[in-house]
Parts: C-alpha cells; sequence; structure tokens
C-alpha cells in the first residue's frame, strides 16, 4: 500500500475486499478468481472505524503467519451514470434521497445485470507484512513491546482503505481527492500522542485522547463524492440568480494553478467581499478540474442542519476563539498538519471575514502560523499559497455593509438569514463575478528550507510571516480587476451629490479610463465599454436599477444620475475597491501639496520634506491600505510622478508655483476622492479623543465619534456621510493606537491635539487639491 517500494513479495497474495452487500461480494471473488496467482486469499476489510470489530483477530493471525504475505486492498467503485457525456451525481440524486457513488442493493443488481461499466473492481497499492509492519513501527507503534496484533492489523485496515481512496480518486479524478479515517490517523500516531504527553507536563490537569477525539470530531470534514458534484451546482444556483453564469477567469492563470496544484500542496487565499465568495470559489475549482480545496470556517455557520451537509461539503468549522485552550490549539495545528501532509489542498479567507468597505482587509496570521508550523516540521518540502481575487460588478450586501457603517448590529446567521440571502439574489441583476489566480507564493521562500524541527516564536519568525501575508494580500489587490461601476460611482461621489448628465459622466471618465491603459492594470471588458456614451449608460442603469446607490432623474430636459446622501456609504463600497490602483498618485499629490504649503519651513530641504511628508501618510494609511517596503514604495511613487513629468524633482525644489503647476497636469487628481473620506474619519476619531481622559472605551468612543460625525455633515464641516463610518472610526483607534494615543502618558492630551492638527492640516491640502480638481473638471465639461 505504498505505491513508492517495488513489489518483491515471495509468499501468497491476501486480498483484503471491501464489502457491504452480496453483490459487491459476488463481483469481488469472480475478479480475484481470474488473477492468475498462486494462493490468492480474499477475505472481508474489517471496519477500521469499530474497534471491536471480529474479524481484526482473524486477520491479525493471518498478517503474523507470513512476513512476506503480499497484501493487496480491492472493492467495488459505483459509478454515476453518464449524463451529456459526464458521469457525475445531479441535483435530482440528492432530492430523491439517492447516491451514485453508494447504491442500494438493489440497485447494485440492477448495475451489474445493466450497466457493467458503473461498477469498476479496483485494487489498491499492494505492500508485503513486513512492509506495512515496520512502517507501523515507524509511525504508529509506541516500541513497547511487540506490539498488540490486533492494533497492527487495525494499522493494515487504515491503510488499505486509504489506499482503495487513492484507487479511487486515480479513476474519478482529482476533484474527488478527499481525507478518510483523519480522526483514527491521528489519534494513532506515534507523533501525535508524544506531543500530547509534552503538552500534559506544561500545563495542569491531562488531556485524554477522548477529549482530543471529540476535538476532532468537531473539526473533521471531508468531501463526499455526491457533494463534490452537488454544491458547485447548486452554488452556481444561488449566484446565478443575481449574475451571469459564467465566471470570468484568465484561461493562463487557471493552466498556471492547475500546474501548481500537482507539485504541492496549496493553501488557496482569497479575498472575502461576499457571503457568496466560497461558492464561487468552490465552482471555479471544480469546473477547471482541480481538486477541491477544505474550507476553513466560523462555527457559528454551523447552523441547523446546515452544519453536517456543509461538513460532507469539505468545510471545517473552527471555534472563533481558541487562546484560552490550548488542547484545542494543539490539536487544530496536528489536524492541519495532518491535511498538509497527506496533501489535501486548505482555504480560507486571508482577511478571516469579510470587508464591508470594499477595499481589503489586513491578512489574518492564525491558520496560516499553523501551516508554517507543519512546513516547518518536514511535513512538505513547500508549500504553495495561492492568492485568489473574487470580485463583483454589484453586491446587494451593500445595504447591509452602509447599515453596518452607521452603527447597526450584524444579525447572527440563522436558516432564516439563509433563505433571506438567496432571495436577495434574484432582486435584480449585479452583473459578471470575475475569480483571478494571481503568481502563488512560496512559503520555503519566505521561512527557508524545513528542517524537520518547529522553529519557536521569535521576532524573525513572525516578520516572515507577516512578509509572507502581505506578499500574498499584496498580489491578490494588484490581480483584482477595475470595473465599470467602481469608475462610474467614483465620478458620482467625486461631485459630492450633484447630479450629472450621460455627456458629463461620459467625459470625467476620460481621464481615469487614460491613466488605467497607460498603467496597464487590469480591467474588467465592461472597463472597455465605458470609452461610448452607450457603454456609459448601461453601466449608470445598472447602478439606478431598484436598489442601486444611483438615483436617475428622467423628468427633466434630459436625464441626470447622481448619488444622494443616503446612498454614499453604500456606493462608496465599490469606490473603494479601486483606491489601490490610485494611491500612489494620491500619496504623490498629497506629498506635493505639503511642500506648497506656505506654512512648510522655508529652511527645509523641500525634496527632503516631499519624501518625509509621503512616508509619514504612508504610515497614517498603513491600517487601510497595503504596502511594498519602503524603498519600493519611493521607486513606484517617483515612478508614478515621472509619468507626469520627467524632471518632476527639480520642479519640487523650483517652488510653490512649480509644484502647483505639477499639480495641474496629473490627471485625474486622485487624492480627495480616494483619501479624503478616511482622513475625515481619522480626524473624527481624534476629535473625540481630545476630549477623553486616559482610560477610554473603544465602542463608547466610536458611539460618540458618529454623533460627531453627523453633527459636522449637517453643519457641512464635512462633505459626505462617507467619513461617519463604524469601519472606518475602528481603523482610526487602531491608528491611534499605533500612534501611542490610547494609553496613559503625561503629554498625552498634548499629543492627541497635536495628532488632530496633523490631520485638519492634511484635509486642508485635500481640499487645495480639491478646488483644482473641481475647477479643471467643470471646464473640461465646458469646453470639450
Amino acid at each position: 500500500m505504498d505505491p513508492a517500494r517495488p513489489r518483491t513479495a515471495t509468499g501468497s497474495t491476501l486480498y483484503l475486499a471491501e464489502i457491504s452487500t452480496p453483490v459487491e461480494d459476488a463481483l469481488l471473488r469472480e475478479w480475484t478468481q481470474r488473477q492468475r496467482s498462486a494462493g490468492v486469499q480474499l477475505r472481508r476489510l474489517p471496519d477500521p472505524s469499530h474497534a471491536a470489530d471480529p474479524d481484526l483477530d482473524a486477520l491479525a493471525k493471518q498478517l503474523d503467519a507470513d512476513p512476506d504475505r503480499l497484501v493487496v486492498p480491492v472493492h467495488v467503485a459505483w459509478l454515476p451514470a453518464e449524463h451529456d457525456g459526464k458521469r457525475r451525481a445531479r441535483l435530482v440524486d440528492l432530492a430523491i434521497g439517492r447516491n451514485p457513488y453508494q447504491p442500494t442493493e438493489r440497485q447494485q443488481r440492477h448495475i451489474a445485470r445493466r450497466h457493467p461499466e458503473r461498477a469498476q473492481v479496483l485494487a489498491g497499492d499492494p505492500a508485503t507484512v513486513d512492509e506495512l509492519r515496520t512502517r507501523w513501527r515507524d509511525t504508529a507503534h509506541d516500541g513497547s513491546g511487540d506490539g498488540d496484533g490486533r492494533d497492527f492489523a487495525r494499522y493494515v485496515t487504515r491503510r488499505a482503505v486509504l489506499a482503495l481512496e487513492r484507487a479511487d480518486h486515480r479513476l474519478l479524478g482529482p476533484q474527488y481527492k478527499t481525507p478518510r479515517l483523519v480522526k483514527e490517523e491521528i489519534l494513532s500516531s506515534t507523533r501525535f500522542r508524544a506531543g500530547l504527553q509534552q503538552l500534559d507536563s506544561r500545563r495542569e490537569g491531562s488531556s485524554t485522547l477522548a477529549d482530543a477525539g471529540r476535538m476532532l470530531d468537531e473539526l473533521a470534514t471531508g468531501w463526499s463524492r455526491l457533494f463534490a458534484d452537488i454544491i458547485p451546482v447548486a452554488g452556481r444556483l444561488v449566484f446565478k440568480r443575481g449574475f451571469d453564469p459564467q465566471i470570468d477567469y484568465d484561461s493562463g492563470q487557471v493552466e498556471r494553478l492547475r500546474t501548481a496544484l500537482r507539485r504541492h500542496p496549496a493553501v488557496v487565499l482569497w479575498s472575502h467581499r461576499s457571503n457568496l465568495d466560497s461558492l464561487v470559489l468552490t465552482a471555479a475549482m471544480r469546473e477547471n478540474g482541480m481538486p477541491p480545496a477544505h474550507l476553513f470556517g466560523g462555527i457559528n455557520m454551523a447552523f441547523g442542519p446546515m452544519g453536517p451537509l456543509m461538513r460532507r461539503a469539505g468545510v471545517i468549522f473552527i471555534r472563533r476563539s481558541v487562546g484560552d485552550d490550548p488542547l484545542y490549539k494543539y490539536v487544530l495545528r496536528e489536524y492541519v498538519g495532518y491535511l498538509v501532509e497527506k496533501r489535501f489542498n486548505l482555504s480560507w479567507s486571508i482577511e478571516g471575514t469579510r470587508s464591508r468597505t470594499g477595499k481589503m482587509l489586513p491578512p489574518k496570521l492564525g491558520l496560516l502560523s499553523y501551516v508554517a508550523d507543519a512546513y516547518l516540521d518536514g511535513r512538505s518540502d513547500d508549500i504553495s499559497l495561492q492568492p485568489v481575487s473574487i470580485s463583483f460588478d454589484q453586491l446587494h450586501e451593500i445595504g447591509e455593509y452602509a447599515a453596518y457603517a452607521s452603527g447597526a448590529e450584524k444579525k447572527p446567521e440563522g436558516l432564516g438569514w439563509l433563505v433571506g440571502f438567496i432571495r436577495a439574489q434574484g432582486t435584480r441583476h449585479f452583473g459578471k463575478i470575475y475569480v483571478r489566480f494571481p503568481e502563488p507564493v512560496s512559503m520555503r521562500q519566505f521561512l527557508g528550507p524545513p528542517d524537520g524541527q518547529r522553529a519557536t516564536d521569535s521576532p524573525a519568525r513572525r516578520l516572515a510571516l507577516h512578509k509572507m501575508a502581505f506578499e500574498v494580500a499584496w498580489r491578490t489587490n494588484q490581480a483584482t480587476p477595475i470595473n465599470a461601476p467602481a469608475l462610474v460611482t467614483t465620478v458620482l461621489l467625486a461631485v459630492r451629490g450633484v447630479a450629472l448628465t450621460l455627456d458629463q459622466v461620459h467625459r470625467a471618465l476620460a481621464d481615469a479610463l487614460a491613466y488605467l491603459e497607460q498603467r496597464r492594470i487590469p480591467t474588467t471588458a465592461s472597463v472597455a465599454g465605458l470609452h461610448s456614451s452607450d457603454g456609459v449608460r448601461a453601466t449608470l442603469d445598472a447602478l439606478s436599477a431598484r436598489g442601486g446607490p444611483v438615483t436617475h432623474l428622467a423628468s427633466g430636459r434630459e436625464p441626470v444620475w447622481s448619488i444622494d446622501a443616503d446612498h454614499q456609504l453604500a456606493a462608496a463600497f465599490y469606490r473603494n475597491s479601486l483606491i489601490h490602483a490610485f494611491l500612489d498618485s494620491a500619496i504623490g499629490e498629497l506629498a506635493l501639496a505639503h511642500v506648497a504649503d506656505e506654512r512648510v519651513d522655508s529652511a527645509t530641504d523641500p525634496l527632503e520634506a516631499f519624501w518625509r511628508q509621503a512616508l509619514r501618510l504612508r504610515d497614517l494609511l498603513k491600517f487601510e491600505f497595503y504596502f511594498e517596503d519602503k524603498e519600493q514604495f519611493r521607486d513606484r511613487l517617483a515612478a508614478e510622478l515621472s509619468r507626469h513629468d520627467p524632471d518632476w524633482q527639480q520642479r519640487v525644489t523650483a517652488g510653490r508655483e512649480q509644484i502647483l503647476g505639477l499639480l495641474l497636469e496629473i490627471r485625474p487628481l486622485n487624492a480627495p476622492t480616494g483619501l479624503r473620506p478616511f482622513f475625515e474619519a481619522y480626524s473624527i476619531i481624534a476629535d473625540v479623543l481630545t476630549d477623553e481622559g486616559a482610560k477610554i472605551d473603544e465602542k463608547a468612543v466610536v458611539r460618540r465619534a458618529l454623533g460627531v460625525g453627523r453633527q459636522y455633515v449637517a453643519q457641512r464641516r464635512i462633505g459626505s456621510r462617507e467619513p461617519v463610518s463604524a469601519l472606518l472610526f475602528g481603523t482610526g483607534l487602531q491608528l491611534a493606537g499605533n500612534q501611542g494615543l490610547l494609553a496613559g502618558a503625561p503629554d498625552l492630551g498634548e499629543r492627541r491635539r497635536a495628532f488632530l492638527v496633523e490631520l485638519r492640516a492634511v484635509l486642508r491640502r485635500l481640499d487645495e487639491i480639491e478646488q483644482i480638481a473641481t475647477r479643471r473638471f467643470w471646464s473640461d465639461v465646458a469646453t470639450r
């Protein structure tokens, strides 16, 4: 049962047959009789999950009798009927309670008589008794005495079942690779038991195998073949209610991923903007002929009957908080390591939860650190971290996100929630779904070669993990294509509620389209349509359909479109999805405005002041956006400004007028639309903090910030409702904490006020840039 070992057995052959019905027994006996081998014997394979199976004793005696005997596992693989050239289970099978991969005895008789090609006898990889015993002693025997014959027989039984599983997925394809006997394999491992003893020695109480077994029952999952066929189809039925049924891929990226999955186990790490993401990814992997990935999800999603169903669909439910349970952490780490060692693919959102603002969130490292442990332990020579970008033209969930931003509580998941979510997909057409697979990240490249010894937690290791996770997130962001709704909502948000005609929107898009083409930034096919009035009109109509964020007024001389105050937060979700593409330019614009500001010390070197401010802006925005390291950031920013004028540095040193002239030449000006909401949100938090004491209640600060923000909107002290967001205020508190403004100190009040002054200076410069952009926009609209 080890395909890497040559067959050198000189004894008889023992066929261990997995038999569940008399039909299978007859088929297997007929098959073995046709084998031209001396001393052939067929024995029923004991149930590996049944410790008291009486067949174990008989098998143990046979295994002891001849160390050279060749053990060959066999069983009957039942195949679905062929439909449209494919053998797959269908939704109708699930509806009538039929599983074509596990037919009833009556169905088996019918298949064997009428469709014998659907009953395939398969033999797993053989091994001699001596080879199996050596492997058992290395991995599953504690070394005491000669070992229990029944224990060895149980081991052989497990290896036989796993060998048959490999034979099945060789027949059926990689899409059907699924773990079996995970609990039994892990609990019987000498490695696992030794670790459990070490854990006991470091803490009070004892960790029994029974405790660990219950945790593995909670974790263990596996794709049933029925669900491997059904879930992608069912998922597609859900998302095609509101989206085009054909997912948009890059075919070259798909082929690269397919090749990579054959070399190393992969962790598929995807961007998370919708509850549809996992359904979309499952369908994408399936229809491109790739093995399924086992999806990690929060145990809060295991409600009602969904828990058992989703476990059969490859979902691994984990507890939300495991910090106070070292046994659970140990079992989870070993479970992840086992899946990695057996080359099963894993999957979860790199962000840990949905982005409710439209842009990617900072990566979470918890599960990734467990995978890194498995790699460093030598359980794989490399692990491929595969970034996946999943994006949508529109989402019905943005209304929910806007409510969260306004301070509403998250609704708990349940069957009612699920039904409502599915129904919402059919309210209107939301456009297309885009899936991109950028270049994978090698764990070996970031962590070095594995040495079989798990590295202790250290600053160097944590830094390597952070860099690795940010590289995955960076590649995901850069691969996400800009779509037409994002560009159109950006234009409409920029004019702060003013309604625009079709021609005005079309003209306002020209600079952004030229910028994207010049930079070769990935875009969707819908963006090409924005070069024509018809394409712009189609996008405006889609955004102003029922439930959309755009308001369409058609009762005047000509139709106009706008985003009113009530829909600004929802529309910002689409705008935020493209900010990363314009971020370098926006930071450059703000740094130029800083140097042009007459309040900057005239004795300061202008170029030095520019770079100091650019790096400061990078620091202020690091909780919102992904940045490369400082040197790469400087190089990208310099290249960005050089596109507008190769002599930009000389103009910076030449004084205010030259800098303002350079700003006039930058098209489009991105800072006001892209960055203002974030700095306004931060300034509101800083404003509230000036009234707080040394000890604060963060939730209370956010509530007060929401109130102050609404006041400032009413007083026109801020231009829109966008920054009045609990989500942005949460990031603002992170930034304040990073700046040392949440912990008590003698000069805390003074430093908080200085931070507010700094942010208001940034906002003043955004005002100056916006004035330039506004004058130019209305001038262009009037003259073109």
